[in-house]
C-alpha cells in the first residue's frame, strides 16, 4: 500500500498544493520528539526535492532546535477530503532566521514578500525521499477557515520580539534553537 519516490513527482506536489494542514516531525538525541501541525497556507513547494513553509511564532521552537541539533525532518499531509492519500516528506532541514538576508531573500521569491507579524522564520526542506500510503484510517473532515488567532495575538503583542526571546529560544529539553531577533 505503500509506494516510495525519490523527489516530489508533479501528482504529489498537486497533493501538497491542495493541502490545508500539514505536520512535522522532529528529534534531537536525548530529547522528546515533537510533532508540530501547520497550516495557514504556509507551505512552498520550490523544486522536486525542495519545500519551505513559513514558520509562525509559537509557544516554543521545538522544531528550529532539533533541526539545528539533528537536522532530521519528515512532513506529513493527510488528505482530509477527496480520495483518501497520506504523504510524508523525510529530508533534512534548514532554518532561515527572520531578518537574514536568506530569510528576505527567500520571503521575497517564495512568499511574495508578505511577512505576517507572527513570522519568526522559514523552515527549509531538502527532500531525500517521499512516501505516499493508503490514508484509509483517516477522517474526512470538511474545511471551513483559517483562524485569525495567531495573527491577532501576534498584532496585539507589544512586545513580540520579546516573547520570542524568553519562549523561542531553547527548546524544552533545553536545546538552543539558534533564535536570534532581528
Amino acid at each position: 500500500m505503500a509506494d516510495f519516490y525519490t523527489s516530489i513527482e508533479p501528482k504529489l506536489r498537486a497533493f501538497i498544493e491542495r493541502q490545508r494542514v500539514f505536520f512535522v516531525a522532529t528529534a534531537a538525541d536525548g530529547a522528546r520528539i515533537n510533532l508540530s501541525p501547520k497550516g495557514l497556507e504556509a507551505m512552498r513547494v520550490l523544486g522536486p526535492n525542495l519545500i519551505a513553509y513559513l514558520d509562525w511564532t509559537g509557544s516554543g521552537n521545538e522544531t528550529a532546535a532539533h533541526i539545528r541539533a539533528d537536522g532530521r525532518v519528515t512532513i506529513m499531509f493527510c488528505a482530509f477530503e477527496g480520495p483518501p492519500n497520506v504523504l510524508r516528506l523525510y529530508g533534512r532541514g534548514r532554518v532561515l532566521p527572520r531578518g537574514s538576508d536568506a530569510y528576505r531573500q527567500m520571503l521575497s521569491e517564495a512568499f511574495d514578500g508578505k511577512e505576517p507579524a507572527a513570522a519568526r522564520q522559514i523552515i527549509v526542506l531538502d527532500v531525500e525521499s517521499a512516501q505516499t500510503s493508503c490514508g484509509y484510517g483517516v477522517p474526512v473532515y470538511d474545511y471551513q477557515r483559517e483562524r485569525p488567532s495567531l495573527a491577532n495575538w501576534a498584532e496585539r503583542q507589544a512586545d513580540l520580539a520579546g516573547y520570542r526571546r524568553k519562549h523561542n529560544s531553547v527548546s524544552i529539553d533545553g536545546i538552543p534553537s539558534g533564535h536570534v531577533e532581528e
